[in-house]
């Protein structure tokens, strides 16, 4: 099947998904992850429908970005180093991967230089997997505090990766745990924290069960890498 066909089987399995689990399909966002696609896949994707697009670095997301049309979403899902916070910022309109108190203070301050207000998640290492990048669930409270102090910033929510080894049942406590995390921030702080970004093309169906409002889908879109 060609992107067309793929993108129309991805947000059927994602209404399906959602209805299952009692929720309104309208909720769950899909962000269709182009990092090593060329200009040309994703023209191919944006003709049929699709707006927002994830990009894993700085520079190739900047690229892409002059080459194709102004209404594209832009999403910086990998992670994001202090030095490049700046060419983020001037592009992309969420970041997923926040994941240090620095970071946040650096990306308000440039935000506010900028005249940009972006929306900011935090990446959580739910699993504690030691090659994954984020903070623990502990850590992410002092983050939260940080970015309920930040005027240029809006902390949107939160964003996890699972191993691509995991079985269902860890898929399920993996997810419901980012789900009752951002709960539980929500009630300390005071903030209102919609997004849940966690899912992708192996698991993003048990991901809006748990709760997921951001799922980033590539392979299943425009193939392997």
């Amino acid at each position: 099947m060609g992107i067309t066909e793929n993108l129309f089987e991805i947000r059927e399995r994602m209404a399906v998904a959602a209805r299952k689990a009692g929720r309104d399909p309208a909720c769950v966002k899909l962000v269709a992850v182009s990092k090593t696609f060329p200009v040309e896949a994703i023209r191919g994707a944006y003709v049929a429908g699709q707006r927002r697009f994830g990009e894993n670095k700085v520079r190739e997301l900047a690229f892409k970005a002059a080459a194709l049309p102004a209404d594209i979403e832009w999403h910086l899902i990998g992670h994001l180093q202090s030095n490049k916070a700046k060419t983020a910022l001037e592009t992309a309109a969420y970041l997923h991967a926040a994941d240090s108190v620095k970071l946040l203070q650096r990306l308000d301050r440039l935000a506010g230089e900028l005249g940009r207000a972006p929306e900011i998640l935090l990446e959580i290492n739910i699993s504690g997997e030691e090659s994954k990048f984020g903070v623990d669930p502990e850590s992410a409270r002092e983050l939260t505090v940080t970015a309920a102090e930040c005027r240029n910033i809006r902390l949107a929510g939160l964003m996890t990766m699972a191993p691509f080894d995991a079985s269902e049942s860890e898929l399920h406590f993996i997810f419901g745990s980012l789900r009752r995390l951002r709960d539980a921030l929500q009630a300390e702080s005071g903030l209102e924290l919609p997004e849940l970004s966690m899912g992708m093309s192996g698991d993003f169906e048990i991901a809006i069960a748990e709760g997921a409002t951001l799922v980033r889908i590539g392979t299943s879109i425009f193939g392997g890498r």
